[in-house]
């Protein structure tokens, strides 16, 4: 996909030079006067004009007519110097890799340098740079009769730098490896649920694990009823796909210690079983399997990066639908963990098979626990599609993951876990937990019901239900499923040091 080179000159062929403008660009220097000059004074009469725009992420695109050896030019809008910071230069490259998509281009050639600014190193500019080609470049996998023309998309990347080119070389290759791992889980959420169900869904995991030399297990029905995962078991009840709880394990020191766990929801299509959702959107309930799409997303980086970390990916799956057999509410039932559970409405369904996934990965040795799941409504109410969720009981944990967020250029927003809240669990008069006590804090109530079955291991639990599927387009690929959280996991496992 790149190329590093270093000095570049004029007669350098290429589809399209691009050249990153901040607002204070203003005399025209180094390589851009010389390209100007070969112009006759194009670029110079053009930015004056208005033609070549310096505003953040405006492009502008300007043919050479064979003057040099680039065909088009493209002017990258950076805005002030002082602002630019890693996502912002992620999401710059990534309306430029689509406009040059949308060009049918194969190949572009970057002037680096003239994007580097003070605050942000060669490494992360690289890595922005390394993502946006490989994010931007998604293409939604439909099933429409297509033309015999096939599309043209960017192949090769050129970059010009004269300095520091193992950190150059080094965050193109990572950068192009999370955004990979992030398509990946894109394009197992964006199937339809007939074409992805739980047994499907566990033959992508045991590939990929193969693909890796990952270990790798998935327990059928008859295992989950041996083992008492009451939680999966109910909510498979109403459908004729059987269940699947699929485990990967990722080696990466001698002993088995220390181990990082994902647990990840796989409900390949959520109906809300007895209690029905209603009709409008319900298409999009093919995407509530998109936390085990991100863990095996990141699970994918991981085996390519592979860091000297233990890590434990684990994932319950299954259809929430509606039969004769299906679980109704009122119905009690008993969670691996030992805990039994009143369920008040079958729509709360996410957390009753991570209840058995958390419980599972604590058996199979987990030492810390982060689930993710697109698992309420409520809070794409607080945070809308802009920030993940999160619940911790452990604040040095919690501080990591965080860290690694900020890395990966991932919103995440605390929210509280006070006693109170606990509290709300144990309203039924029937059982240990309340799978569904209400409107009120439903966001909080869900991810502590999973946290009841964790004790006192290192915890966190990752809502995506607002930021794993998007309503429209975004500079880094289309509308649809967009692998949150895929590069924060990726990040934290690979910095996970204990």
């Amino acid at each position: 996909m790149f190329t590093i080179q270093s000095n570049y000159q004029l007669k350098e062929e290429t589809e399209a030079l691009i050249i990153g403008l901040f607002n204070e660009s203003k005399p025209l220097k180094g390589v851009i006067k010389e390209i100007d000059d070969a112009l006759d004074g194009a670029i110079r009469d053009l930015m004056r004009d208005g033609d070549i725009k310096k505003g953040y992420k405006e492009i502008s695109s300007v043919h050479t007519f064979h003057k040099i050896g680039a065909k088009r030019l493209y002017f990258v809008g950076l805005g002030k110097r002082e602002k630019l910071t890693f996502m912002k230069a992620r999401d710059a490259f990534g309306a430029l890799v689509k406009q040059v998509n949308r060009a049918r281009l194969e190949q572009m050639t970057v002037l680096f340098d003239t994007f580097m600014v003070e605050e942000l190193s060669v490494y992360d500019l690289a890595r922005a740079l390394g993502e946006a080609c490989s994010l931007a470049s998604y293409q939604l996998i439909d099933y429409k009769q297509k033309e015999n023309r096939p599309d043209a998309m960017l192949r090769h990347v050129s970059v010009f730098f004269n300095n520091e080119e193992v950190a150059l070389k080094e965050g193109l290759e990572v950068g192009y490896t999370f955004g990979e791992g992030t398509n990946f889980t894109r394009s197992l959420v964006n199937r339809p649920g007939n074409l992805l169900t739980p047994t499907d869904l566990a033959a992508e995991a045991v590939e990929l694990a193969k693909q890796y030399g990952m270990e790798y297990e998935v327990l059928e029905k008859e295992d989950m009823e041996r083992l008492g995962m009451g939680g999966i078991l109910a909510v498979n009840q109403g459908s004729d796909q059987p269940p699947k709880m699929i485990v990967l394990k990722y080696r990466g020191k001698e002993k088995w210690e220390d181990v990082l766990s994902f647990v990840g929801k796989g409900i390949t299509f959520d109906a809300g079983g007895i209690s029905l959702k209603p009709a409008k959107g319900m298409e999009e309930m093919k995407s509530d399997m998109g936390g085990a799409a991100s863990v095996l997303g990141a699970m994918k980086i991981i085996g390519e990066l592979k860091p000297d970390v233990n890590v434990l990916a684990v994932i319950p799956s299954t259809e929430n639908l509606i039969n004769g057999s299906a679980l109704k509410p009122g119905d009690v039932i008993t969670a691996l963990s030992g805990k039994t559970i009143e369920v008040k409405n079958t729509d709360a369904e996410g957390r009753l098979i991570l209840a058995d996934g958390v419980a599972y990965a604590k058996q199979l040795g987990a030492d810390y626990i982060v689930d993710i799941a697109t698992l309420t409504g409520a809070v794409m109410v607080a945070l809308g599609d802009v920030a993940t969720g999160a619940i911790t009981n452990n604040e040095t944990f919690f501080e990591t993951f965080l860290e690694a967020a900020v890395d990966a250029g991932e919103y995440v927003w605390r929210l509280p876990a006070f006693e109170p809240y606990y509290d709300l669990l144990k309203t039924s008069d029937m059982a240990d937990l309340n799978n569904s006590p209400g409107r009120l804090a439903g966001s909080i109530t869900a991810g502590l019901f999973i946290g009841a079955h964790i004790e006192n291991t290192p915890w966190i639990h990752l809502d995506i239900a607002g930021t794993a599927y998007g309503s429209k387009a975004s500079d880094l690929g289309p509308k649809g499923a967009t692998g949150a959280m895929v590069r924060t996991l990726a990040i934290l496992a690979e910095q996970f040091k204990k």
